[in-house]
């Protein structure tokens, strides 16, 4: 039987440390919303199951044992989004939460079924890559954030975060999806916030949304 307490953890470190974040156990109770204290007691359990690397004080960071275990978690969650956002369709700032609930339930011969029913998608709805069934990471070309993009610039959306459901309704409702294309028109010295142009329609949006947004070629 599976332990859904263990695959929530070993996912969230995975897509942390995907992201280049230290993870350390403060943060982790941040993004879980639990307390310090019962992080610290479930990162024991994980790190005596050879599952993490685990020292109070230092970044966590997963075992090949771990990360293989965290793939598989994360490929079930992001194969389950795509399914519902292309065929049940839901919109972007939904599919977290079904998934979630999803993806401890199904079998491996359910997940492999739609993932062939879905053509192989190498990324999910907000642009995050399905590890593969060996563990291999889809790649985009051209990686970068918005609010690192030049004046004057045209790139295509490629990856949002998906941190903040109210954050994905705000950037739906300017115009913002996979593959669109976005210029920067201006950015603004007082405070770095950009002007931008999605569908012929300018807009101004700050730099933490920026920041949040991924553009490529």
């Amino acid at each position: 039987m599976k332990n859904i307490s263990i695959e929530n953890y070993l996912g969230e470190i995975y897509k942390l440390e995907q992201r280049d974040v230290r993870v350390k156990t403060n943060i982790l109770a941040k993004k879980m919303d639990i307390s310090n204290a019962a992080v610290t007691d479930m990162l024991k359990k994980l790190s005596s199951n050879g599952l993490i690397l685990y020292e109070r004080y230092k970044n966590i960071q997963l075992t090949k044992k771990g990360r293989n275990y965290a793939a598989v978690v994360v490929r079930r969650h992001r194969i389950w989004e795509i399914f519902l956002n292309q065929i049940v369709g839901l919109p972007w700032d939904k599919v977290h939460d079904e998934a979630h609930r999803l993806e401890h339930s199904a079998s491996d011969e359910l997940i492999d079924r739609l993932e062939e029913m879905l053509d192989y998608p190498e990324f999910d709805p907000h642009g995050d890559p399905i590890p593969g069934k060996d563990g291999s990471i889809p790649k985009h070309k051209g990686y970068l954030s918005l609010s690192k993009l030049e004046k004057g610039k045209i790139a295509k959306v490629v990856r949002v975060n998906d941190f903040d459901d109210k954050f994905l309704i705000y950037i739906k409702q300017i115009g913002i999806k996979l593959d669109r294309k976005i210029k920067v028109v201006n950015i603004l010295e007082f405070d770095n916030s950009l002007e931008v142009k999605i569908n012929n329609k300018n807009y101004n949006i700050s730099r933490t949304v920026a920041e949040n947004i991924f553009v490529g070629d």
